[in-house]
């Protein structure tokens, strides 16, 4: 039977004191490094079982296993780039701390494994054929007060690696391969652009007004000019203001907030990159989204082939590009071009299946519907989808030869949308009248349309020149490239509801019609005959159990899992 975590945490602290009043820092202040691990591994890669290179170095880990045998011990130390093991000789060390009486046997009775340790030594390859270092000293670095989990896996294990994301980087180096990959890609997207002449600008978090996209912000308030402030759900339009000023060429790689639901492919808080490039069109930005994508994925991964999913995903050949209308068509067969009132739009999307929401108002918003619910989860190889709704794309240019329109694709890989871009609205007059439109709908109730932004409009009545604009989600492009399965697996810190929230986890499957809902207080729930866009909803609400008390308790039937 395992020892209670809080009678450990005792006897590490009693161990502590034991370091304090042998005259030893449990806390060191510094340790000097010659090598990492890696390094090391890769250095002495040949040499033979028993040999020894008398050669000094120095290295600093965390202890992950300890063996130890009376006047041996063999520790493993993780350092960031690898693991190596320790070879501890109660002789050779004695010898070397003679300052420190009983220096091995305080290393044998005082360490544990998750304590951080620096050691000095030389190389050697054990009989047994794994290389070492041969310690003559060791300094206790940091003394560790909780143990590291034996082990990490399962359901409920998930969500803790999440919440405890240090401990899942110290067990799991997969993880922490994700996060330098991740840290290596925005690297790169970055230099690409700047070989393209492109500018990064910052702009403004703190926003007096919310726009650049439809989303729900989240709303604070500075005391100091007693005024609401937004964080930002775009950077958009202070991006335009710069295109207006006559940067030609910005880009802003930033943290986006929208409050808004929480799933496996949205977080609250995410980072996106915009791109703005005067005197281009969409055209020229779906040529440049490309090109950018297959750079970073052969410079950081060295690859053209994406393994995602079960699909493997060609990022050589040329990008698909097609019409929302003719990947629609191609699809269920209805040509939305044909209809020449709602209701007749309405009569075949419902006979073909697609749910219609009460606030599609628009022949451009059900066509939108009928590719997000029938189209959008089967474009598994690049694809740009292009020339959307005008309905749905506010800031976009009309299309300069069909009328109703605009200039707008957006890129689908895995069937997930991963940028998005579109030839600018710049003119001043057409832009205030869909602005005025959007603030409409805001005043009726709509909480991810906006205000008018009198500056904005201001800005394009100076004239901006022809643009166009980009934006890619950055930790869905993360997720693609390192074959990751949620959000929360490439980012580091995830949004997470507190212990104390009513649902604790939810999902759903889409053949049974059954939606499995986890509560806090450890029952799981499984409801019976529940219609697909009830779990859009529960996804998509900034509050699951308000969600779960109106749409789905009492409303459907259900069984406990025992």
């Amino acid at each position: 039977m395992s020892e209670p975590l809080e009678e450990i945490r005792a006897t590490r602290i009693e161990k502590v004191e034991q370091l304090k009043n042998l005259g030893l820092n449990p806390y060191a202040y510094k340790w000097e490094s010659t090598h990492h691990a890696a390094e090391l591994q890769e250095k002495y890669a040949d040499i033979s079982d028993g040999e020894e290179v008398n050669v000094e170095v120095a290295i600093a880990g965390r202890i992950i296993a300890r063996r130890v045998f009376g006047k041996l011990a063999f520790f493993t130390i993780q350092d960031e780039t690898g693991t190596i093991q320790l070879y501890l000789d109660k002789k050779t060390i004695e010898a070397k701390m003679a300052d420190i009486p009983k220096a091995f046997n305080h290393l044998k009775k005082l360490t544990d494994a998750g304590d951080i340790i620096g050691v000095k030594g030389t190389i050697k390859r054990t009989e047994k054929g794994e290389l070492s270092v041969y310690v003559s000293e060791y300094k206790l670095l940091t003394k560790s007060l909780l143990p590291l989990p034996d082990k990490w896996h399962g359901l409920t294990d998930v969500e803790k690696r999440y919440r405890q994301r240090y401990v899942d980087l110290i067990v799991n180096p997969e993880v922490r391969q994700t996060f330098r990959r991740r840290a290596q890609i925005t690297a790169a997207i970055r230099r690409y652009l700047e070989k393209q002449d492109f500018l990064e600008i910052e702009t403004p978090v703190l926003q007096t007004e919310a726009g650049g996209a439809e989303a729900r912000p989240f709303i604070t308030y500075h005391n100091t000019l007693d005024m609401d402030l937004y964080l930002r759900i775009a950077t958009e339009l202070h991006l335009k203001r710069l295109v207006v000023g006559g940067f030609e060429k910005v880009f802003e790689l930033g943290r986006i907030f929208r409050n808004e639901g929480v799933s496996t492919k949205h977080n609250p808080e995410f980072t996106s990159i915009e791109v703005y490039q005067a005197y281009g069109d969409y055209h020229d930005m779906m040529n440049l989204t490309e090109d950018l994508i297959k750079t970073v994925a052969e410079e950081v991964l060295e690859i053209n082939q994406v393994n995602y999913g079960g699909n493997v995903i060609n990022l050589d050949n040329p990008w698909r590009r097609e019409t929302m209308h003719n990947l629609v068509q191609e699809k269920i067969g209805i040509d939305f071009t044909q209809f020449k009132t709602l209701a007749e739009a309405k009569t075949a999307s419902k006979e073909a299946g697609i749910e219609i929401p009460n606030d599609c108002k628009s022949i451009g918003k059900l066509l939108n519907e009928a590719f997000e619910q029938k189209v959008e989860s089967n474009l598994i190889q690049p694809t740009f989808v292009i020339d959307y709704p005008l309905e749905i794309s506010p800031l976009a240019k009309p299309h300069r030869s069909k009328p109703g329109l605009v200039e707008r694709f957006e890129l689908f890989i895995v069937g997930r949308e991963l940028a998005n871009g579109f030839s600018e609205l710049t003119d001043p007059i057409d832009q205030r009248q869909r602005l005025e439109a959007q603030a409409a709908e805001k005043a009726a109730g709509n909480l991810e349309a906006h205000s008018v932004d009198e500056d904005f409009v201001a800005a394009l009545e100076y004239g901006m020149p022809p643009t166009v604009g980009l934006g890619i989600g950055i930790d869905r492009l993360v997720m693609l490239l390192t074959n990751s399965d949620s959000i929360r697996d490439v980012i580091a810190f995830p949004l997470l509801k507190s212990h104390s929230a009513a649902i604790q986890s939810f999902d759903y499957d889409m053949e049974k019609k059954i939606l499995r809902i986890e509560f806090a207080h450890g029952g799981v729930y499984q409801y019976h005959d529940v219609p697909e866009l009830i779990y859009k909803r529960l996804k998509e609400t900034p509050s699951a159990g308000r969600y779960f008390n109106a749409h789905i308790r009492d409303k459907f039937g259900f069984d406990r899992e025992v």
